[in-house]
């Protein structure tokens, strides 16, 4: 190697360490914390690490399942408490049609779509607008044109902040800078609300504000019809435990409920889960069309937090949503979004214990 040569190795190599050190130092964590109740999220991938609650007699436990490590999160294929985009859930057959273009996207899923693709949202560094400890947390993303296979300049924002003392809000926008572009966000946080080390979620009891689910093949892509849950085991209407009809749904629960606007408003209620032994409540509300109840049946022995090991049926989740594979199923709720118009996405968390 001449001298020359040489000489541009070693810049190369100082400029690529330096970089390296750079983008893990931009990595950090965050906390909000009020009274008993606090929350810890990382800007890389806009991930809720912990969130810790007091049951009725006031022990504090970690309710999210997780990693010790931001490390882990780099690896993870569970989406632990990550913010998903740009389109959340699956598209079917990794691409779409937009204005006369056909889109294709990663195949990251069994020739389908997941959660954005192989690197979405929860996968890259958010930066950090603002934040106050006892107030809200603001993380920012800029989206390129192409990105997974996407169309357009997208500007993202998420916003989590308390509401009084014991109310938990994420509020989501994006808004595209030169072209329509789908976008469905969503939090991946896995609830167990007896704290994230005392087993499966299986006793929790459940009520979700949603009368018609959007069933699934058996690569979970929506058909397209919408139906009743009446009369099925997909039937929450009535508050019962999540694993008293769980023998009728082969591999757990993995479904996306049409909510039910009961109160005539686009801000509705979705869904009640509280666990007996710890008294702990969680309510939560939201202004999209959609949840997906989830009872993490991929799990399979993953190392978490403290050396905890999650298996199936560990946690749930409740990912507020537009219907999934909305953008090749004319009859659902459209996900496009055009220039000078904005998404908003937002979830309010209620937590008490009694």
């Amino acid at each position: 190697m001449g001298k020359t040569s040489f000489l541009n190795f070693f810049v190369f190599a100082i400029l690529f360490i330096v970089n390296s050190c750079t983008a893990t130092e931009e990595i950090k964590v965050y906390e909000l914390k009020k009274g008993d109740f606090s929350i810890k999220i990382t800007n890389y991938g806009a991930t809720v690490l912990s969130v810790i609650l007091p049951d009725k007699h006031g022990k504090l436990d970690d309710v999210v399942l997780g990693y010790d490590s931001i490390g882990d999160y780099k690896n993870d294929t569970t989406y632990f408490g990550g913010l998903i985009g740009r389109v959340a859930n699956r598209i079917g057959g990794a691409k779409f049609e937009l204005n006369g273009v056909e889109y294709k996207l990663p195949a990251n899923d069994h020739g389908n779509t997941l959660h954005g693709g192989s690197r979405g949202f929860s996968d890259v560094i958010w930066t950090v607008e603002d934040h106050q400890e006892d107030s809200h947390l603001t993380l920012t993303y800029n989206s390129f044109d192409g990105e997974q296979g996407f169309p357009g300049d997208l500007s993202v924002k998420v916003k989590y902040m308390f509401i009084g003392t014991n109310k938990l809000a994420l509020n989501m926008q994006a808004k595209p800078l030169n072209k329509a572009t789908p976008v469905n966000l969503a939090s991946h946080t896995y609830w167990n609300l007896g704290g994230h080390t005392s087993g499966n979620i299986l006793s929790h009891t459940i009520q979700i504000f949603g009368s018609k689910i959007t069933p699934v093949n058996d690569k979970l892509i929506p058909n397209g019809e919408i139906t009743p849950v009446e009369g099925t085991a997909y039937d929450f209407l009535q508050p019962r435990t999540i694993g008293s009809k769980l023998s009728e749904i082969p591999g757990g629960y993995d479904i996306n409920y049409v909510l039910d606007n009961t109160e005539g408003t686009h801000f509705q209620r979705v869904a009640i889960v509280e666990e007996s032994k710890s008294g702990r409540k969680m309510e939560l509300w939201t202004n999209k069309p959609g949840v997906q109840f989830y009872t993490s049946n991929m799990l399979d022995n993953v190392k978490g937090k403290g050396g905890s090991v999650y298996s199936k049926y560990a946690a749930l989740c409740l990912e507020t949503q537009g219907f999934p594979d909305s953008v090749n199923h004319p009859n659902f709720p459209s996900q496009i979004v055009n220039p000078g118009e904005t998404y908003k996405h937002i979830m309010v968390y209620r937590f008490t214990a009694s």
